[in-house]
């Protein structure tokens, strides 16, 4: 009998043409569909090895509808390749009591080797938290957290589940990995595919630090952000929780800003309103809120912002010249983007999110 409600997905029938680049957990293939060549992504944890002449099924919804973010086709199942298994260990389902429900070991859980170690654990013991508003700020983050520490810290990522649900399809998180720029991954919430998984925020917080033995933990989600112009109908309002799980658990949150001048929409000029909003209201605890040394002008409007807002009263809100964020990146070669905008077009973006990596590497090492 069917339900109140009409189909949420479009579905159609494919074959692989070729597989044009892959990397652990995720292969970008070229598929043949309705006619045409399209591109689409496929996580091996749902298809198996692809190969070549492979009939699939395909998520179409995205392409169709002309979105940017998650504007691919993606593979719901390998028609030629039946029969998949999960390993035994682990009871945690992520993205649960829906078709693509799957089956993880999380940390904390009883049948994980960091059990015990998790189950005693309540407390950060002073460890840094950088909470993020976007992915595009991982990059600039972690290149001056290596700057600032010399490569001596441990950075790891918790990855919530405000953006891309998997891991895999972090192009960012693969590239800091591979140049030892984040010791490990957590995956919390729904996001799944990390080194870690973990059930929420505050126990994946617990298992950045103790699991994966981080000196500084960095926060946010994957790839893509919910926004909808309106002040709270965002998933970066999760900005502000991370703040207070952070404080909860003894931990010393950083707030990295979101700055544009280079955005066209009014409501990001400056400081972006889902940061005003994330640590004007939503943050309930005080948070070091580093502001880059930027060109006057703009400094004044972003300082004014932030006073009408009340972060300056809320938080401590510390000016910092961020310049050698961009020597790092140089020097590591990451090409870093937000919103399709280069450092060129959006230099104080990054000089914010490189700020928010100093002081939180600052933090561990003093």
């Amino acid at each position: 009998m069917e339900g109140g409600i009409g189909p949420l997905v479009r579905i159609r029938p494919g074959k692989i043409i070729s597989i044009t680049s892959s990397r652990p957990g995720v292969a970008e293939v070229l598929v043949e569909a309705e006619g045409r060549e399209e591109r689409a992504i496929a996580y091996t944890a749902f298809t198996g090895r692809l190969e070549p002449g492979d009939e699939v099924l395909l998520n179409t919804t995205a392409v169709v509808k002309g979105l940017g973010s998650g504007g691919y086709h993606f593979v719901l199942a390998n028609l030629s390749r039946r029969g998949l298994d999960t390993p035994k260990a682990g009871h945690i389902m992520k993205l649960r009591y829906t078709p693509a429900q799957i089956k993880v070991l999380a940390a904390e859980e009883p049948e994980s080797p960091y059990h015990n170690l998790l189950r005693e654990a309540d407390n950060l013991a002073g460890t840094p938290v950088v909470a993020l508003e976007l992915h595009s700020q991982l990059a600039p983050v972690a290149a001056a957290v290596w700057k600032q520490g010399r490569g001596r810290l441990r950075l790891v990522y918790l990855m919530t589940d405000g953006g891309a649900l998997p891991a895999a399809f972090s192009r960012t998180a693969a590239t800091l990995k591979e140049k030892g720029l984040l010791a490990a991954t957590v995956t919390v919430g729904h996001a799944f595919g990390g080194d870690f998984e973990a059930v929420n925020v505050y126990s994946g917080l617990l298992a950045a630090k103790y699991a994966a033995g981080a000196d500084v933990i960095v926060a946010g989600m994957g790839p893509g952000v919910v926004g909808t112009a309106t002040r709270y109908g965002t998933t970066a309002l999760e900005q502000g929780e991370t703040v207070n799980a952070a404080h909860v658990l003894g931990g010393l949150p950083v707030a990295a800003l979101r700055l544009s001048f280079a955005d066209p929409r009014p409501r990001h000029r400056g400081v972006s309103h889902h940061a005003l909003t994330s640590l004007g209201r939503v943050a309930l605890v005080p948070a070091t809120v580093p502001v880059p040394a930027i060109a006057p002008e703009k400094a004044a409007l972003v300082s004014a912002q932030l006073k009408s807002a009340g972060l300056a009263e809320r938080h401590r809100l510390v000016t910092v010249d961020a310049s050698e964020t961009f020597d790092a990146l140089d020097e590591l070669e990451i090409e870093a983007s937000t919103m399709g905008r280069g450092r060129d077009a959006e230099p104080e973006f990054f000089l914010a999110a490189g700020a928010a990596g100093l002081v939180a590497a600052g933090l561990a090492l003093g």
